[in-house]
């Protein structure tokens, strides 16, 4: 989603988006887990589904160092529930991304 490969869907919300992004990126906090993700991503509907470890994790090696190359060759998207946002937010974004999943798994 991040780099345009996938597109997700605006989520309909009744909070304000900058102040959720804002929460999200820039207060201290864990994100909790459950949050609601859109059905385009969700690897139990329409989502990308785990096919063989090894090769997985060659494509996410691929698509961190595509997502962090200089220049860009993508342009951000809107994110489904922050809205647009700048590059600063993006890479944070993505930071705090990668820490939630990874203390899923203990690392």
């Amino acid at each position: 989603m991040f780099l345009g490969i996938r597109k997700a869907s605006p989520a309909r919300s009744w909070y304000p988006r900058g102040l959720l992004r804002f929460s999200a990126l820039w207060v201290p906090i864990r994100w909790p887990h459950g949050f609601p993700e859109p059905p385009e991503l969700d690897q139990n509907t329409s989502g990308s589904h785990p096919l063989e470890f090894a090769a997985d994790m060659q494509e996410l090696y691929a698509l961190i160092e595509r997502f962090t190359r200089t220049p860009r060759d993508f342009e951000w998207q809107t994110h489904p529930h922050f809205g647009p946002m700048p590059e600063r937010d993006w890479m944070r974004l993505a930071y705090l991304h990668a820490d939630h999943h990874l203390r899923q798994f203990g690392a």
